[in-house]
């Protein structure tokens, strides 16, 4: 059966906050020159909103130039943060630091971030934009050298490859030019890097798992706009990453907590550090009488300046996270997002008013160099790669030289490495025991993926896919003891028959929460994740 195929002036992958300002923006520009376009945004959760992971203390900057009557347009933007903390810890004590110049929140808000992008989607499709979610974009067409759009994954088929009686094809989305706003590790915008050779291999992208619960917490003790952030303990010196606690909305508290996954161990697990920080004399206290209604985990980009990759190619560009625009010191990306759609809708725009079409939107990154997003991570470039060539005590030390003395203006930058070649073999690392969960402040994973609500129709090939299913064991488990059953957040990957000697890896690809940890992480980079069925994975109702 042929696809069917529906044309537009622009097609957007991916309805988070970048893609939804490049919607809205293409609207507006388009109708400031007295054009009518038909811009199409193509979402693989269930609802906009569903798969949108954040802390999220957000910068309203890039809403205000896109929306500046936000406020009477009924933004969920209700918590002003109000207090800020940052705290050094030790195993028994913590100690407040000096918060640093770019944690300040002084005019930012603390939000569900999920909530802000259907907010913003009931603002794009009152200005005629047609979003569609549900719907997975699986496949770049690519014509004469040219992206002339996408396709949407086939529905209805089986685990064994057959099509079941309620098989459909999916859908050719097409347009003069598509903008790729997947996120992080977005699975098709990796394809365009190879594709057209958009990144440098001296130039790569580095990672951080951010995970995240949901606490209802007493009314006596909630202080709305209360921020805090730490360092240090349960974490080594030479592993990057901290907690955030946010006090917002009614009575709601967000807990997290992110580990740079450059980090060595491969006996560390994110999600266990994250359960063991809790216990903390000074953290459990914010928890007492306090419960858990949410949780999740997403991948992001802390590669920051010297990590974005080319970001325009025949037929569309790059946008947001899925470029990598997260200004770390910061832990803001939302708004530097929100700012590239904007200026890549622009462009796109421009370009469609053009007699000779098809052109390159070459408009696109120089208009973000000469932007205030290009100012702002440029000023950050060194921080993270500090931390990573220093360490803990190395990169605070370089931290405050670079924020206090030289402003950002070093006349260096700093490199990255990749990720999953940080790893030492199991034997010669030293071993971890986390504590049991309780149940109370402390839990399992399987317990956590039940409140993500993450659901898969289990009869579907899988979404997991090993490049060669024998180095699970030949490298993953006889050099590194498995890794991926500690850095997955969702207890996805399990291995059974070691007691036997018949080590065996099992892949519970239904409780995924789409974090792509596992396809950043794996030594040999033999996980590839791709989009499942359309819908499947979180919802994410709040968070």
């Amino acid at each position: 059966m042929d696809r069917e195929a529906m044309e537009y002036d622009l097609v957007i992958v991916g309805a988070g906050p970048a893609g939804l300002a490049a919607a809205i923006r293409a609207k507006q520009a388009a109708a400031a020159e007295g054009r009518e376009i038909s811009v199409c945004v193509l979402e693989k959760g269930s609802e906009v909103g569903a798969h949108i992971l954040s802390g999220a203390v957000f910068e309203p900057r890039a809403l205000t130039e896109l929306l500046p009557d936000w406020r009477e347009l009924g933004a969920p933007l209700e918590t002003r943060a109000q207090q800020d903390r940052f705290l050094f810890m030790t195993a028994k004590r913590s100690f407040r630091l000096p918060t640093p110049p770019q944690m300040h929140n002084e005019g930012n808000y603390i939000i569900s971030l999920g909530q802000l992008c259907r907010w913003l989607a009931q603002q794009a499709e009152a200005l005629g934009v047609e979003i569609y979610p549900g719907f997975p974009a699986s496949e770049v067409l690519i014509e004469d050298g040219r992206v002339v759009g996408v396709a949407t994954g086939e529905q209805g088929v089986a685990k064994d490859g057959t099509r079941k009686p309620d098989w459909q094809p999916g859908m050719e989305l097409r347009a003069p030019y598509t903008l790729f706003a997947e996120g992080c590790r977005g699975s098709l915008t990796r394809g365009l890097e190879t594709q057209f050779g958009l990144r440098d291999p001296d130039r790569p992208q580095t990672y951080g798992i951010g995970i995240k619960e949901l606490w209802e917490v007493p009314a006596a003790v909630h202080k709305p706009g209360l921020i805090v952030h730490s360092i240090g303990w349960p974490l080594t010196s030479d592993t990057y990453g901290g907690s955030f606690l946010y006090h917002w909305g009614d009575n709601l508290m967000s807990y997290g907590f992110v580990v740079g996954l450059d980090y060595r161990n491969p006996h560390l697990s994110p999600f266990d550090e994250m359960q063991r920080f809790k216990t903390h004399p000074e953290i459990a206290p914010y928890f007492k009488d306090a419960r858990r209604v949410g949780y999740g985990a997403r991948a992001l980009n802390e590669g920051g300046l010297q990590a974005i990759p080319r970001l325009v190619f025949p037929g569309g560009a790059l946008i947001g996270c899925g470029a990598g625009f997260l200004n770390v010191p910061k832990i803001k990306g939302s708004h530097t997002a929100m700012k590239s759609g904007m200026l890549a809708a622009e462009a796109a725009v421009a370009a469609l008013g053009q007699e000779a079409r098809p052109a390159l939107l070459d408009a696109y990154p120089r208009a973000l160099e000469a932007s205030w997003v290009w100012e702002e991570l440029s000023a950050a470039r060194n921080i993270r790669p500090a931390f990573a060539k220093w360490g803990l005590w190395g990169g605070l030390a370089y931290s405050g030289l670079d924020t206090y003395l030289l402003r950002g203006k070093a006349p260096w930058t700093l490199g990255h490495h990749k990720d999953h070649e940080s790893l030492t073999p199991a034997a010669d690392a030293p071993r971890i025991e986390y504590p049991r969960p309780d149940g109370v402040l402390t839990f399992d994973r399987l317990s956590s993926v039940f409140l993500s609500n993450t659901n898969h129709e289990e009869d579907q090939p899988g979404h997991l896919k090993l490049t060669d299913p024998s180095l699970a064991i030949t490298v993953n488990w006889q050099q590194f003891r498995s890794p991926e059953t500690r850095y997955c957040p969702a207890a996805v990957y399990e291995i059974v028959g070691a007691e036997e000697g018949r080590p065996a890896l099992v892949i519970n690809a239904q409780n995924c929460v789409h974090c792509k940890t596992c396809d950043i992480k794996d030594p040999r980079q033999n996980i590839t994740w791709v989009p499942p069925e359309g819908g499947g994975g979180p919802v994410y109702a709040t968070m």
